[in-house]
């Protein structure tokens, strides 16, 4: 019979299990400290052993206790253990968040087939693969829970630039809202969170494709999203404030939010706004 429960409540965490895909650095690393200090338990992997340690001493400084696994998203084999490993440890999961993502900036015809697979295999397999492992034993132990799936402002409006990164966003965004559907009757809330410009060290790991200097351009990126200044504690906080409000997509960061308004009211606009953006990665 379905069960229909309360909105997990994120102000205070005491004692619920906070579980976080890629959570060595960036928005990972940030919700990961903040979930520390508001009581939660946590279980992290990431694929970078050294960054996992290091967010798991800090974590544990914070007072809790915290689980780590080093896991690489895309391979389907490496997640069922974190799961169980998380289950027989914590004995639940309140909130599972799929966070672990690699961006690309180039357009199509820059876009090799193995750029594909490498995106699609993080950035949406990824997200499945989390699913896969803990959904099930979330919905079978019936305390409710949330899902947060990194989708992106790349993953509302399309950008030439960012072509195969764009399409994987969209994809993670339209499973997001599927799985909301699915996981209503068992109360598991699920949010897509859309950040815009985030200065996190994406802009020096992200590879970079087509003509031009890249060292160059990868500066010029760099600094726009310095100059952006919206750091990734702020995103933290937005995404524990968008499950305790359930919303279903959480556009991050006044560029995300106005390209989410305009992508539905004036699409013709929003294209225009998305061909400049893309100038900068040019």
């Amino acid at each position: 019979m379905p069960r229909f429960r309360s909105r997990l409540k994120t102000s205070d965490l005491t004692d619920r299990v906070v579980v976080i895909t890629g959570a060595g650095s960036g928005i990972g690393r940030e919700l990961a400290l903040l979930c520390a200090e508001r009581g939660a338990r946590l279980a992290l992997c990431d694929i970078n052993e050294a960054a996992l340690a290091d967010i798991a001493e800090a974590a544990q400084n914070l007072g809790t206790q915290v689980l780590t696994s080093r896991v690489d998203v895309s391979d389907p084999e490496d997640m069922p253990p974190f799961a169980e490993a998380t289950f027989d440890q914590f004995d639940r999961v309140d909130l599972l968040v799929n966070n672990a993502g690699v961006g690309l900036v180039g357009g199509f015809l820059d876009t090799s087939r193995k750029d594909w697979h490498w995106l699609i295999d993080i950035n949406l397999m990824g997200v499945v693969h989390g699913c896969e492992a803990f959904l099930p034993a979330m919905v079978e132990s019936g305390p409710g829970g949330h899902v947060v799936n990194l989708s992106s402002a790349a993953g509302l409006l399309a950008n030439p630039q960012l072509s195969a990164y764009s399409a994987t966003k969209f994809a993670v965004l339209g499973l997001s809202e599927a799985l909301r559907m699915e996981l209503k009757p068992h109360g598991i809330g699920v949010t897509a969170v859309c950040p815009g410009i985030i200065n996190t060290t994406i802009t020096q790991n992200t590879p970079i494709r087509g003509g031009g200097d890249h060292g160059e351009r990868r500066k010029r990126l760099a600094s726009a999203y310095e100059k952006r200044g919206y750091t990734a504690k702020r995103v933290a906080h937005n995404i524990l404030r968008a499950v305790d409000r359930n919303r279903a997509v959480a556009p991050i960061a006044a560029e995300a939010h106005v390209m989410y308004a305009l992508s539905r009211v004036t699409p013709p606009l929003a294209r225009w706004l998305a061909m400049r953006a893309a100038e900068l990665s040019k």
